[in-house]
């Protein structure tokens, strides 16, 4: 449950501390004063789109922080884990603010987090119901999810969900090989064409390097013959002596040392393996230039083969496996053409079998629905006359959706009738926003055993009611703080008086810019603000009204 909210230059609000407490909470006090300010920094708590004329003038930034206690609340943990969020000793402590100049930044728990990840959060701690909250009533989609969290059908529709994405994926797997298997088709006489024209140049991995490396020797035999026969006599003989000869004198002069000073000796070793290097190097030379043969047909041979690699690596290189590489895929496509029948045949016994278990569980989720509708009508209906729609009827309407969605095969319709002879219509075509409000009030006392959401807020709740209507609407609220948190903006004196937690705002002046300030209100002072609120805090007749309502109360809690 929430337990305090703080607010800072915010609008009215130059610094506030709102403490909460189980049970019912009220908020009142004069209009304007800035009690739905209140409501609206807790929904930029819930990931309200925030703007920086909120700012109070003169203020760099406005914050906004809540503490909550969610020991008890279910999915926190899981969603604070995805966020990357630590929950400490089972609080919850989210921050947001909204600079000056535009920008936002929000944190949950000290760690700096997203306003997205805070609605995440929100979602499963407060249920924000305003003029604007209540609007969503009209949407088919939110009318379908109450009669389903009354109807306890979580299971049913996480089933149907399950089987709807199963049966989807299969159908987009068919049209996908469907997509593809064309497309082959299209392109065939061209994979064809790759696949030949590759087949027959024949390209081996490595094969240009290694013509590349023949193709130059081929176009260099008389130099490299040149320079071979010169290397063979450098290392054998010559003019000046060969380098074998000169090692063997080396050898004779090192002995010469050696009888002299033994400690040459250890350069024997390297002397007699520069002698028997430079020997098998002369070996190698005299290999190498026997072996170089002019033959230019071997060259014309070697630069058609190139031409033949050239063409197909700058068609489908740039290198030889890449060339590869594309006629292997090139005949993988054309395997398709031979599979796909077979594989499409597969894929839609498949998809077959899924559609019969997205029906089956449709049809199981649909009676329950049906079998919910009457229940949650009749629910609701004994509540309307208490509150301020002494006439009104209530039904459930469920019938065939165009097409079966992962929400199921159902479109769920309210249907009331508000005005004695008028016949029950759709509720988006009759209900005026106090109204709303009211049935939205309604459905959330039927809903409150089977709601896990901790903290319920109502803003506007009693618009255009009074008198008895009032009363009711007070014991509807405490009805509903009985399962969970639950606070109140409300101007009238019989649902504040049903409180167990009342704290008034007030605005006055301060440095010239409007300020409101929050009181919790208990023993006189309450008497004072009930007073208030029934039309004269100072005349002693109003203030034991007051007083005898709260006592009231008091009784009708205990």
């Amino acid at each position: 449950m929430l337990t305090e909210l703080r607010v800072r230059d915010l609008a009215v609000i130059a610094d506030v501390t709102l403490p909460l407490k189980p049970g019912l909470n009220v908020l009142t006090g004069e209009t304007g004063a800035g009690k739905s300010m209140l409501v609206d920094a807790l929904s930029l708590l819930l990931g309200e789109r925030a703007s920086a004329d909120l700012v109070r003038p003169g203020a760099p930034r406005a914050v906004v922080e809540a503490e909550f206690d969610v020991a008890a609340t279910t999915g926190v943990a899981r969603v604070a884990d995805e966020a990357g969020v630590d929950l400490e000793e089972d609080r919850l402590i989210v921050r947001r603010e909204i600079n000056a100049e535009g920008r936002n930044r929000a944190w949950a728990n000290g760690s700096p987090t997203t306003v997205s990840a805070l609605a995440k959060l929100g979602r499963l701690l407060v249920d924000l119901h305003g003029q604007h909250e209540a609007q969503s009533l009209l949407k088919p989609a939110a009318q379908r999810d109450i009669l389903d969290s009354f109807g306890d059908a979580g299971t049913e529709r996480s089933r149907v969900a399950a089987a709807y994405q199963a049966a989807a994926r299969l159908r987009d797997d068919e049209a996908e090989l469907v997509a593809h298997r064309d497309d082959v088709q299209r392109r065939a006489d061209y994979l064809r064409h790759v696949v030949k024209e590759i087949s027959d140049a024949k390209p081996k991995p490595g094969e240009d390097e290694a013509l590349a490396v023949e193709a130059k020797r081929l176009a260099n035999v008389e130099e490299l013959t040149r320079l071979a026969e010169r290397l063979s006599e450098l290392m054998e003989s010559g003019d000046e002596g060969s380098a074998l000869e000169a090692l063997s004198g080396a050898s004779k002069t090192l002995a010469q040392l050696e009888r002299i000073d033994e400690s040459v000796g250890k350069w024997r070793e390297l002397l007699d393996a520069a002698y028997a290097n430079v020997e098998e190097l002369s070996l190698a030379v005299r290999e190498y230039a026997s072996g170089i043969d002019v033959d230019p047909d071997r060259l014309a041979e070697v630069e058609r083969r190139r031409d033949a690699l050239y063409r197909v690596t700058q068609k489908y290189g740039p290198t030889i496996a890449d060339v590869l590489r594309t006629a292997d895929e090139a005949r993988r496509e054309l395997d398709l053409l031979d599979t796909a029948d077979l594989d499409l045949a597969k894929l839609s016994e498949r998809r077959g079998e899924a559609e019969a278990e997205l029906d089956a569980a449709a049809a199981a989720l649909t009676a329950k629905r049906s079998r919910t509708a009457g229940r949650l009508a009749k629910a609701v209906e004994q509540l309307l006359p208490g509150l301020g729609m002494p006439n009104g009827t209530f039904a459930v309407d469920v019938h065939a959706a165009p097409s079966v969605t992962a929400s199921g095969a159902d479109a769920v319709t309210f249907m009331v009738q508000l005005n004695p002879g008028l016949p029950a219509r759709p509720l988006t075509q009759v209900a005026s926003g106090g109204e709303l409000s009211r049935l939205m009030l309604a459905l959330k006392v039927v809903l409150a055993g089977h709601d896990a959401i901790p903290t319920v807020v109502f803003d506007e709740v009693d618009q255009g009611i009074g008198g008895e209507v009032a009363l009711q609407v007070g014991d509807a609220l405490a009805q509903v703080a009985q399962v969970c948190q639950v606070l109140v903006i409300t101007h009238l004196p019989q649902i504040a008086s049903r409180a167990t937690h009342h704290v008034t705002v007030s605005k006055r002046p301060r440095r010239g810019i409007a300020t409101a300030d929050v009181r919790v209100q208990t023993g006189d002072e309450r008497v004072q603000e009930i007073a208030r609120m029934l039309g004269d805090a100072e005349d002693p007749v109003v203030k034991q009204h007051a007083a005898e309502l709260l006592k009231k109360q008091l009784a009708i809690r205990s």
